[in-house]
């Protein structure tokens, strides 16, 4: 026998992409530019691949089990960062877990938390990251997809839900900066949606992997959590009472293979989640918590990371503007692009004529059981900024001499 939650799983957005490519190859030359994948090409920060190659304390970190909580430090580091980027007071001991990056903490925290009876729902954003609709299923809940739709600035239309499908919620992932929309969740949003929590008793989960990428400064992404220090003073509430934050050194210090990230917020999830992670076995190894320690201790190469996508955005923007409808992201590294004809075919052609691979919207969205519109992704491409700039413009004056001949 096995987990028959399993069979309800869609196959992975990549898996998909190359089925749809096995018989379309590009023939000719050109080097392939691949801009399907969110996989940060940044040189990762000097200080952080020293303290790793430190055979000396690597020496000494191999002969400890670490502990599921985290160090000391590192949990002090991550809440004096929360501290000085949001302005929020975080206790180290309560309200901060180090965790293996937050792909697997936006997976497990379902797992621990969500109460596996039938007819329970977690909301998500749709288009969305993969992992929230996998967390949902194999916890024994139903995806409630709620469309982020052009019509809408590309925002989650919370007004969609009816009043008994909140009642059946018992998570909502959100995602600010949005993947694959790029859009920032305001402030007023976030409050709305704790207020919702409050009134139909779900936990807000909120991934904010991308948001020390930003585009105007006069329009920074905030935290979950420093909306819910507010509304939970004025409600009465415990601190960050129902709401949960996930943060990433993958995107923020381009250290996607060092695996590690923390979750925050509300000290009696927390505790549920830390008694779930510690029969898990997914503590973060001791010589990753002592290099993550430092990368959230230093913010002079994130200034210089966020700056490299600017440039390269203003750069490649100016390529595509005369060929595409841009909308240009308010937060990440994707366009959100819309195609002139059908975003796999758009994929298909793309390769076969400039071999530059991107990924078709379709497969980041979903069309609800009960719903008759249409998936809210097609009609898009994700086009993944990543690389180096000149690999980027390569990329963008491809993409824009394809536009010339649709």
């Amino acid at each position: 026998m096995w987990n028959t939650k399993l069979e309800h799983l869609q196959p992975y957005p990549f898996e998909r992409l190359r089925e749809l490519h096995k018989d379309c190859q590009h023939d000719g030359e050109l080097a392939h530019i691949p801009l399907s994948l969110g996989e940060p090409k940044h040189p990762p920060p000097d200080f952080v691949v020293r303290a790793l190659a430190d055979a000396q304390a690597l020496t000494t970190q191999l002969g400890i089990y670490p502990a599921t909580k985290g160090s000391d430090d590192l949990r002090l580091a991550i809440s004096q960062w929360l501290g000085g980027r949001f302005g929020i007071g975080i206790d180290p001991a309560t309200q901060v877990l180090p965790v293996y990056g937050t792909r697997e903490a936006l997976f497990s925290v379902a797992q621990a938390l969500l109460s596996g009876k039938p007819g329970s729902l977690v909301g998500m954003p749709n288009p969305f990251y993969q992992i929230y609709e996998g967390a949902a299923l194999l916890a024994g809940a139903r995806p409630l997809y709620i469309a982020n739709v052009e019509t809408n600035d590309y925002h989650a239309d919370f007004s969609a839900v009816t009043a008994d499908q909140w009642q059946a919620v018992e998570m909502v992932y959100i995602c600010s900066p949005g993947n694959p929309t790029g859009q920032i969740m305001s402030a007023g949003d976030m409050q709305a949606l704790i207020e919702l929590a409050y009134e139909h008793d779900f936990i807000v989960v909120s991934d904010e992997c991308y948001s020390e990428l930003y585009y105007d400064d006069d329009n920074v992404p905030c935290s979950l959590l420093s909306v819910a220090e507010q509304v939970a003073k004025a409600h009465n509430k415990r601190p960050f009472e129902s709401c949960l934050s996930f943060h990433s050194l993958s995107k923020r210090s381009n250290l996607p293979g060092l695996r590690s990230g923390f979750v925050a917020g509300d000290s009696e999830l927390m505790q549920r989640y830390l008694s779930y992670r510690t029969y898990h076995g997914c503590a973060m190894s001791a010589h990753h918590q002592a290099a993550s320690t430092l990368a959230w201790r230093d913010e002079a190469h994130v200034v210089a990371n966020r700056n490299l996508y600017r440039e390269k955005f203003a750069a490649v923007s100016q390529v595509l503007q005369p060929y595409y409808d841009l909308r240009q992201p308010e937060g990440g590294f994707y366009h959100w692009l819309r195609t002139p004809i059908d975003d796999l075919r758009f994929s298909q052609l793309l390769l076969q004529q400039q071999h530059v691979t991107v990924m078709p919207g379709t497969f980041l969205g979903r069309v609800s059981d009960d719903d008759t519109a249409s998936n809210p992704g097609q009609g898009h491409v994700r086009v993944a900024w990543v690389a180096g700039l000149d690999d980027c413009l390569l990329a963008a004056q491809r993409l824009a001499d394809f536009a010339a001949t649709l």
